[in-house]
């Protein structure tokens, strides 16, 4: 077994990571990272890490590049400070939309990050929600990933919602949405859209299933710009759907995500904190509900050799 836990943060959400390490009742590690005039970058870890397990808190968010570098530097870092294991926490994996060649000449760079992360030397991965399962294949290491379904689907029974259909944005992401509809005991619709080139726009052009008289729930793994979700709300609105809620586990809410998520017809978006949302975009429709307990279990799980999986049995 490794030696004593210890949880970094690098710059990307140092809060999650402290209120990670608040569940674990530990301290946060002592390290820092910043830039030098130049950009480049300088990560140290300010306490001995030898034979420790050590976990880096990081989720790959704006600016992402920066984030990336951050990540893989902390990574070396670590490892050549003598770390026994050190296990990437990455809340929100991003380029996980380029997981596949759908169009001719381009990358997959969501195999090109797991690449970079392993050559930096991680031994595991911890994340959450990937938009697509197969990128845990693109991985040679393990990778454990969790799921916010279950937080948010809890949050939605409790407020105790009548007539209540879940609807999910896309063929793809059917599954997610039919978990949820399973744990509310609620039936499920799926809206057929349209994706137009590589533009940030979709059009949502029809509902399988019924909504005429109910109340909505759009589940998505996360909202971007808010085009996909704003377009299936005005649809689900003239399908004649009466209350429309919504939920994501990463509030990725990039370019013009927040202006229209408010002039939207949707009573109430539920995220989770995998990405930190600063205070001008926190609208008051917007619920945050915080996953540093499951990551703080999953965490405690990894350390001690206990399953994982478990904690959503």
């Amino acid at each position: 077994m490794y030696q004593d836990l210890r949880v970094f943060s690098g710059n990307a959400h140092p809060e999650l990571a402290q209120a990670i390490c608040d569940y674990l009742e530990m301290p946060l590690g002592q390290s820092e990272a910043f830039k030098f005039s130049n950009e480049n970058i300088f990560v140290r870890f300010c306490e001995n890490i030898r034979a420790r397990d050590v976990f880096l808190v990081q989720p790959i968010v704006s600016p992402v590049s920066d984030r990336l570098m951050e990540l893989f530097i902390m990574i070396d870092a670590a490892k050549r400070a003598s770390a026994g294991r050190i296990t990437a926490v990455v809340p929100y994996y991003a380029y996980g939309r380029s997981d596949k060649k759908d169009q001719p000449r381009i990358p997959i760079t969501a195999r090109l990050v797991a690449n970079f992360m392993e050559t930096a030397g991680a031994d595991r991965l911890l994340t959450v929600d990937l938009h697509a399962g197969q990128i845990q294949g693109f991985f040679n290491i393990p990778v454990d990933e969790l799921t916010a379904i279950y937080i948010l689907s809890r949050y939605f029974k409790d407020k105790g919602i009548a007539d209540l259909t879940v609807v999910a944005t896309d063929v793809g992401d059917a599954k997610r949405a039919r978990n949820v509809a399973d744990l509310l005991g609620v039936p499920l619709a799926i809206v057929e859209k349209r994706r137009i080139g590589n533009e940030q726009r979709a059009e949502a052009v029809n509902i399988i299933g019924e909504v005429k008289g109910k109340k909505a729930l759009i589940v998505d793994d996360e909202v971007d710009t808010g085009s996909t979700l704003v377009a299936t709300m005005e649809l689900l609105k003239r399908q004649g759907t009466t209350d429309i809620f919504a939920c994501c586990t990463h509030p990725v809410l990039s370019g013009p995500a927040v202006e229209r998520i408010e002039r939207s017809p949707a009573s109430e978006l539920v995220v989770t904190d995998t990405i930190p949302l600063p205070i001008e975009k926190r609208l008051p429709k917007i619920t945050v509900l915080s996953l540093a307990p499951l990551l703080g279990e999953a965490i405690q799980r990894i350390h001690t050799g206990q399953s994982v999986g478990e904690l959503f049995q």
